[in-house]
């Protein structure tokens, strides 16, 4: 799945270090990241290096690619490497290399280009699509933070953890992780695939939802099994977990039996419900091995008998 990236190393522990050449920039613009496009036409996460190569990328920072191509702001009157290092925030690392946070939001212009964060699951090397995309899940929380919810003043980043504090009021703000639940729903030698109603949604899923304010994880896996297919589960059992930061999801994998008659009761209402919801048996199961998900290696082990 996309977090086994060994023998790479995930250092998640808070230790600021001073930015490398070698270090890795996230840029983010809403739901999309700043890629440099390599030789092949390969897609790569622009390091501190490129940027200082390239720095007159950094003249012209703005909220948004659109504003600054419309009305760039004045190149910064210090140094590029001056800039970075005042401005760069320390993310995490892999292995002995860091990952930052630019907070501004340049245009892009050739070999840059911005792209929509599910592109970071077909970087090159693996361990990247799965540090570039927990990154990004940490640069849009902490865009999300520039200021206090309670009193509204700008907060300013911890020197001791992974958090933003309320000068004012004191307030500490933590990386929001929200758990969800995804529900491997069998009938004997058969198991229930679905598929979103989301525009551009091709491959097969499991039932998933957000675990509600209140619930267990296992009430959570009867509620959305009702909710979206209309069908009652027992023996619901744990698998495994997978952080997914395109949601900033901790994803909890269960299986379940179908409890009585097998129909399934389709929910339409939304616009992010279920398209369809289907039995496939066993033997029939095409091979959508889509690596990098949890969804896909239960399903894979259902397909093995392994479930």
């Amino acid at each position: 799945m996309i977090q086994d990236i060994a023998p790479h190393t995930f250092n998640n522990e808070y230790t600021p270090s001073a930015p490398k050449d070698s270090d890795y920039v996230i840029v983010v613009d809403d739901r999309r990241i700043l890629l440099k496009e390599h030789a092949g036409g390969r897609l790569m996460l622009p390091t501190v290096s490129d940027l200082l190569r390239d720095s007159d990328l950094l003249s012209s920072p703005a909220k948004s690619a659109s504003e600054a191509a419309a009305a760039p702001n004045p190149v910064p009157d210090h140094s590029a490497s001056d800039f970075l290092s005042q401005t760069l925030t320390y993310l995490f690392s892999i292995d002995e290399t860091c990952f930052f946070f630019l907070p501004e939001t340049p245009a892009a212009r050739a070999p840059y280009q911005y792209v929509n964060e599910m592109v970071l699951r077909e970087l090159e090397h693996d361990y990247l699509s799965f540090g570039a995309a927990t990154a990004v899940q940490l640069a849009q929380w902490y865009t999300l933070h520039h200021f206090c919810g309670k009193c509204g003043v700008a907060t300013v980043h911890s020197t001791t953890e992974r958090a933003v504090i309320c000068p004012k009021c004191g307030h500490i703000y933590y990386p929001r992780i929200s758990p969800v639940v995804i529900i491997a729903i069998t009938d004997k030698d058969r198991i229930l695939l679905t598929k979103y109603s989301r525009k551009g949604t091709k491959r097969h899923s499991l039932v998933a939802g957000f675990v509600e304010i209140g619930e267990t994880l296992e009430d959570a896996v009867r509620r959305e099994t009702m909710e979206e297919v209309g069908l009652r589960v027992k023996n619901i059992r744990y698998i495994e977990s997978q952080p997914w930061a395109f949601s900033s999801s901790l994803i909890s994998g269960f299986a379940a039996e179908v409890d009585g008659d097998p129909t399934v009761h389709l929910n339409t209402d939304g616009k992010d419900e279920l398209a369809s919801a289907e039995w496939i048996p066993r033997d029939e199961l095409a091979c959508e091995d889509h690596s990098v998900s949890l969804t896909w290696d239960m399903i894979g082990k259902f397909r093995r008998q392994e479930l």
